[in-house]
């Protein structure tokens, strides 16, 4: 596995690959590798011949009281998982690569309706850094594949969303949740939950379950989404949202069949998201 900091010799290195016509597969990360991420490289790895994983804590995405200086560093330890896991090339640039001329003027790319309320609503401005560093990695590797988890639902929609709008030729290949044997998301912010916490965390998951068979069987959508929250706050969450969307995330209407069940909520200082889907019963 070779290690690049520089965006001029990726490029060259990875030009090399294209010319020969191999396929190119990204996966994007901050860092702090878990299975999950792992998971997005083994699916890169089976569908492209040459697999490209970045690692990039961005700032543009954080806001001003979120946990950026706290954000999770492993570096070392991310690169011997990703040697492991069959990655060809890891890309650590840093922040003054990416935004050589600062961020305060930076060029933002801003993907609209899909990535407005859920998380966008209580973390303004978040997704417009996200879109725009993807969009960043995406003109510098220039991947046929791009993939990403579904744990991150909204994130998900707003790349696809840009793909398609910006006509860029990339595959974007969505990729199941990894879980916890509890049932917990995998994520990188779980670090932060003290063993208690951890063991209430799982409720999460479970929560949506109930939720999910309970409108799959007919059940009122409002009433249960309610009694959701309610049940999510006598576990010990604070809930953030609790919402039922079609799977690109429009309202639900009396046609929609196929939709997802998305949360984030917090518990003591750490805000978790998960999501699930199902299918809506015909009145």
């Amino acid at each position: 596995m070779r290690s690049y900091d520089d965006i001029t010799t990726l490029r060259e290195a990875l030009a090399i690959y294209r010319r020969s016509g191999k396929r190119i597969g990204l996966v994007p990360t901050m860092g702090n590798l878990h299975q999950g991420h792992l998971a997005l490289v083994e699916k890169a790895r089976a569908t492209s011949d040459v697999v490209v994983t970045s690692i990039f804590v961005n700032p543009l995405q954080f806001g001003p009281s979120e946990d950026l200086d706290n954000y999770p560093r492993t570096l070392e330890a991310d690169k011997a998982k990703l040697q492991a896991a069959g990655c060809d090339i890891v890309f650590t640039p840093t922040p003054q690569s990416m935004y050589p001329h600062g961020m305060g003027n930076q060029t933002l790319v801003k993907v609209s309706e899909v990535s407005e309320g859920l998380c966008g609503g209580s973390r303004p401005g978040h997704f417009d850094g996200v879109s725009t560093v993807v969009s960043m990695l995406f003109h510098i590797v220039q991947p046929d594949v791009a993939c990403f988890g579904e744990k991150d639902y909204q994130q998900l929609a707003v790349i696809q969303r840009m793909v398609r709008d910006l006509h860029l030729p990339i595959e974007v290949i969505g990729v199941p949740t990894v879980r916890e044997p509890s049932g917990l998301a995998m994520s990188s912010r779980n670090g932060y939950l003290s063993e208690t916490e951890r063991n209430t965390a799982a409720g999460l998951q479970r929560t949506l379950g109930e939720i999910r068979d309970a409108l799959e069987s007919g059940a009122s959508i409002e009433e249960n989404l309610s009694q959701g929250i309610e049940n999510l706050r006598r576990q010990g969450f604070e809930p953030d949202y609790l919402e039922l969307r079609a799977k690109d995330l429009s309202s639900v209407t009396e046609n929609t069949r196929e939709a997802v069940l998305l949360v984030a909520a917090r518990l003591g200082s750490t805000r978790l998201i998960d999501n699930l889907s199902l299918t809506l019963p015909r009145n």
